[in-house]
């Protein structure tokens, strides 16, 4: 395993980071035992949750998994850069959300406690609050950076201006700031390509690039769909972005089929290789799934493959102001 700088960090993680949205929920405890030691045992050091994941069965329980899992030993806990995140509802109590001072500050020592650890290493706003000022973010942020509970403070599904007024905030408070984004980016969606992807690298905050395979459409979608096969290709993102792309899956899966290759790994090789990106966050189900994720991790694809990508995806980048 290659390790990367997270950002402008000294801290070292993965390509990949493990997502675990599904652990527990889409796996068993068992499975997600499994799968987060067959994780570290290929060199993945990178694992990011959230506070309310689980949610299916109840707020908290994915933090909860982890937390047994680290509790077996093994200097688990040690060997990983863990992030999680805060602003979801976790009650229907009003102060129960959101980026408040008192919510960030509660959140964290929750989430603490469900983990079984005494720190986070990269603590993550979830979404941008528009009812909280920068000032009050950093503040709750500072104090729980001073009190050893949060090593670096990242965001989540921020716009390109909403990362550099949270960053620009942190610079007049003579503070670190924002060190990772975390992005929904992928063939499908190459909307951060516009403004997102260069605010980061100007700042050199790390992006971190979620739903690589927008929850599993550049997976094989419509031949699994063919077969009877689908699960979870057959919901969400993946049905909703089906119809209006169904031309394009499909020419993408003829590509793959004539280079002999299997669509998910093309579509996670082809997001690791895009400039700004730090790390892809994968959600496998399976061992066959973290297999593959870990073979697209060293699958080098050719300009002739990256240049057919484009044309059926065509990139952002000529939208920019300064192509007009």
């Amino acid at each position: 395993m290659e390790y990367v700088r997270l950002g402008r960090t000294a801290l070292k993680v993965s390509p990949l980071c493990l997502g675990t949205l599904n652990l527990g929920v889409r796996t068993t405890r068992e499975e997600a035992f499994e799968l987060m030691d067959a994780a570290l045992e290929h060199g993945i050091n990178f694992f990011d949750t959230a506070n309310h994941y689980g949610w299916q069965v109840h707020r908290g329980l994915t933090e909860e998994l982890i937390g047994e899992w680290f509790a077996q030993g093994g200097r688990r806990r040690e060997k990983v850069v863990l992030g999680t995140k805060v602003y979801n509802s976790m009650s229907d109590w009003p102060n129960d959300q959101g980026l408040s001072i008192r919510h960030i500050i509660a959140a964290c020592d929750d989430s603490l406690r469900r983990l079984k650890t005494d720190w986070i290493d990269l603590y993550q706003m979830h979404h941008a609050d528009p009812d909280t000022t920068w000032d009050e973010v950093w503040e709750a942020m500072e104090l729980l950076v001073q009190q050893g509970k949060v090593r670096y403070v990242g965001s989540s599904n921020f716009t390109g201006w909403s990362l550099v007024a949270g960053q620009e905030a942190a610079r007049r408070r003579n503070r670190l700031g924002l060190v990772s984004e975390q992005c929904l980016y992928n063939l499908i969606n190459r909307q951060p390509e516009l403004e997102l992807v260069p605010a980061a690298t100007a700042y050199g905050t790390a992006l971190l690039a979620s739903s690589p395979l927008h929850g599993g459409l550049l997976g094989g979608a419509l031949k699994k769909l063919a077969d009877g096969t689908a699960v979870k290709s057959a919901q969400g993102r993946a049905m909703v972005a089906i119809e209006t792309r169904r031309s394009d899956v499909a020419a993408y899966e003829r590509l793959c089929e004539e280079a002999g290759l299997a669509p998910a790994e093309v579509g996670q090789a082809w997001l690791l290789s895009r400039p700004g990106i730090t790390s892809v966050i994968i959600g496998p189900r399976s061992m066959a799934h973290l297999d593959s994720a870990v073979y697209a991790m060293k699958l080098e694809l050719d300009q002739a493959m990256l240049t057919e990508l484009d044309e059926i995806f065509p990139p952002m980048v000529s939208q920019i102001p300064q192509a007009w």
